[in-house]
Formats: C-alpha cells, structure tokens, sequence
C-alpha cells in the first residue's frame, strides 16, 4: 500500500472479489478464512478512514480559526501549521 485512500478502496475491492469467487463456497474452510479475513480488512480500513476523517476535520478547524489554533504535531504532520 502507498498510504493513500484510493489504495484502501482498491483492496476492499480485491476482497470483494475474492468472497465473490465461484468456487470459494465450495471449500467452507477457505470460506471462513475469506470472511475472516475480510473483516480484518474492514476494521483496518474503517480505523484509516476515521485517522483520515480526523486529519481532515482538523484542517477544517485551522482553517476556519485562520490558523490560530494549535495543534499536536501528530495532526499537523510534524509541520508548523497552527503553531
């Protein structure tokens, strides 16, 4: 992964397909694995999008505050944006 969001939605979309697999039923150990892994996936994926959310309403809030407002450098990158 290359730490952006469309990487996120292009491997939700590879397990998509892979639990759409025809012959995936077929073996209920592989199945279990499958839905196991997917929903590793989606918890990964849901805890990225909320750190993205997070990023984002706070960039929101440096904005709105003209810069004003501090920040933790977790937030900012590491930057000196709201310092």
């Amino acid at each position: 992964m290359k730490n952006k969001l469309t990487d996120v939605h292009n491997h939700l979309v590879a397990q998509l397909d892979r639990l759409g697999d025809e012959d995936l039923p077929s073996d209920p150990e592989k199945m279990d694995r499958e839905i196991n892994r997917s929903k590793a996936v989606a918890q990964v994926a849901g805890t990225i999008v909320s750190n993205g959310r997070l990023m984002l309403d706070a960039a929101k809030h440096l904005s709105e505050n003209n810069g004003a407002t501090l920040l933790p450098a977790l937030i900012t990158n590491g930057t000196d944006k709201g310092k």
